[in-house]
């Protein structure tokens, strides 16, 4: 775990590690939602949110924000807000999720910088997340990528959610390395993203990065863990929505169980991958267990007695809600996933400040 800077060598080289950085904002889930203006309003709210960090966004190389929609008074807008300038990268309609983190980083000019954060424009970071995500970098044996702790809200609802979608795997590679991360809290080097970047998967919502991660522990490349680097990832406007999400990331288990399967079971369970909707039930099976066991063990506050007991409940009816997309994905049944990949985002833009 990272510890705050001690000493005036120490924030030296956490400023000149900040000084060779750029910021990639994808705007993606902003587009779910009424109109522009709402989308703009809640993008101005993240920017206020992100003045307050302890490492000051104006001391960063670069700050690139992609979208599909921004219009030149919305774009100065932004800029006298962060103030300081902002390039803004131009993405199609239909830029997926993690095509849009590849388009950003394209956008980054290498020559001035040498680390990439990526966030989310639907996470909300706590005061410290970009010091505690880059502090890792200043360390004599620097890892090369740094993955933060992302959560849902501490509630009985945002733990037990965070059980399921927000796990945290340690790694052979390295102490204190994860094998998996989110892309919407995660820094590389430039020339390790450049390298392992994210690879297209056809008919995928939200995976990309489980993937991308275990190519990485193949590849022997280890990515830090730094869970003081916090970023709370906001829940759907709507409980429709939230249905939907649940459907969707039930579909990806389908798409994931090859790689899990390759990467964790022996040669003689390798038919798993293979096995239409089996090898997804017993992913979702697994999940389901571990989920219940990472109950108060996620850095959120506890929930005891009745509580806990809610929570578990919530945990067992969302992953149900899960193994129903999973169960019909696996059949080759299509669950809306083309369109949930492209422009058909949900609506992040509930004001939580």
């Amino acid at each position: 775990m990272s510890t705050p800077p001690h000493g005036d060598g120490m924030q030296q080289r956490l400023a000149d590690i900040a000084a060779t950085t750029a910021l990639v904002l994808e705007t993606n889930n902003l587009r779910g939602g009424k109109d522009a203006v709402e989308a703009l309003n809640s993008l101005k709210r993240l920017l206020a949110r992100f003045a307050q960090q302890s490492v000051s966004p104006l001391s960063l190389a670069q700050w690139v924000i992609t979208h599909d929609g921004l219009d030149p008074q919305a774009r100065q807008a932004l800029c006298v807000l962060a103030g300081r300038p902002l390039d803004f990268v131009e993405i199609d309609a239909r830029t997926g999720y993690y095509d849009a983190k590849n388009v950003g980083f394209d956008g980054v000019d290498q020559a001035r910088c040498q680390y990439v954060v990526f966030a989310d424009a639907d996470c909300l970071p706590c005061v410290d997340w970009l010091q505690q995500l880059l502090l890792p970098f200043t360390e004599p044996d620097a890892p090369v990528a740094v993955a933060g702790r992302t959560s849902y809200a501490p509630s009985i609802t945002g733990s037990a959610l965070t059980s399921i979608d927000f796990m945290y795997f340690p790694s052979p590679l390295r102490s204190g390395a994860t094998r998996n991360f989110y892309a919407n809290n995660v820094a590389f080097r430039c020339d390790t993203f450049e390298q392992h970047r994210y690879e297209p998967l056809d008919g995928v919502y939200r995976a990309h990065c489980q993937v991308m991660g275990l190519r990485m522990q193949a590849a022997g490349v280890a990515v830090a863990y730094a869970p003081r680097a916090h970023t709370e990832h906001r829940l759907p406007d709507s409980q429709g929505e939230v249905i939907k999400l649940r459907w969707l990331r039930g579909g990806d288990s389908v798409d994931l169980t090859p790689y899990l399967v390759r990467a964790y079971m022996p040669s003689w369970l390798q038919w798993l991958g293979r096995s239409g909707p089996i090898g997804p039930l017993c992913v979702m099976a697994g999940r389901l267990g571990y989920s219940l066991r990472a109950l108060n063990h996620q850095d959120l506050p506890p929930v005891h007695g009745v509580r806990r007991l809610a929570a578990m409940a919530v945990v067992i009816g969302m992953s149900l809600l899960d193994t129903a997309g999973a169960v019909i994905r696996g059949c080759g049944v299509s669950v809306g996933r083309a369109s949930a990949r492209h422009s058909e985002a949900l609506s992040y833009h509930r004001n939580l400040d």
